[in-house]
């Protein structure tokens, strides 16, 4: 009975500050639009400057895609915690009583739903910049993009956390959280070109050709999300 308890208390906790943050968003807009205008400009600067015919779609739309969803995500992540910097929000959120992974886990909720917005409009876009046929390819692409997508949004909630109390944050934050998310970013660049390779070829896509990568995801994401529920309060203790 305790148990079960303390699961409801820590998802409520959880779904509160996911509240808290998807109803700054809709009042605001600022984290969807900007991120998802610097991730359309990054697509179609590499669209204009890797015309290379029909290569380029196996060979740059992967790596434009993911490049757009990685920068994108830093500026969601960078302004997602700035908010709990204004107004000593953070300090309010630490000495309430709720669990610390509790908190850690609402904002990376909030995170994956941010950045999941922003893929909403990239995707369409690289597809219709690369001549992708998106409607061969949307089932086994939404898996990839989820699956990397909740490495990138779990992994940065939590050292988005070490960078809150820094002038500097965002560049910290790209610095330390690049290389950590180098094994999620190169197998969804690694999946995603297989993919379009097929839909390049006219073939169907063959899942067994990107199992491998979607298993080291599924690691990556496994990982992240249990050192972000063991680590964070840690992280923010002064």
């Amino acid at each position: 009975m305790g148990s079960k308890n303390h699961r409801a208390s820590f998802a409520r906790a959880t779904f509160a500050v996911l509240a808290k943050d998807l109803r700054i968003e809709v009042a605001t807009r600022e984290i969807v639009t900007t991120a998802g205008f610097f991730a359309g400009l990054v697509a179609i600067m590499a669209s204009l400057a890797f015309t290379t015919g029909p290569e380029t779609t196996t060979r740059v739309a992967p790596g434009a895609l993911w490049l757009a969803i990685a920068f994108s995500s830093i500026l969601a992540l960078g302004r997602t915690w700035q908010r709990e910097r204004e107004e000593s929000a953070l300090l309010g959120l630490l000495v309430s009583p709720v669990p610390r992974a509790a908190i850690w886990c609402g904002k990376a909720l909030g995170v994956l739903g941010f950045v999941l917005v922003v893929e909403v409009v990239v995707v369409p876009l690289v597809a219709l910049l690369f001549h992708v046929d998106l409607p061969r390819v949307i089932l086994p692409l939404a898996a990839v993009m989820l699956l990397g997508t909740v490495g990138v949004a779990a992994t940065g909630a939590l050292f988005g956390a070490m960078t809150v109390r820094t002038r500097a944050r965002e560049l910290i934050l790209a610095t330390v959280l690049f290389p950590l998310l180098s094994p999620s970013l190169l197998s969804s660049v690694s999946a995603t070109r297989e993919i379009f390779y097929a839909a390049a070829s006219g073939m169907p896509v063959d899942m067994s050709e990107v199992s491998d990568w979607l298993l080291l995801l599924t690691v990556f994401d496994v990982v992240a999300v249990v050192g972000g529920l063991a680590m964070f309060g840690a992280l923010v203790e002064d």
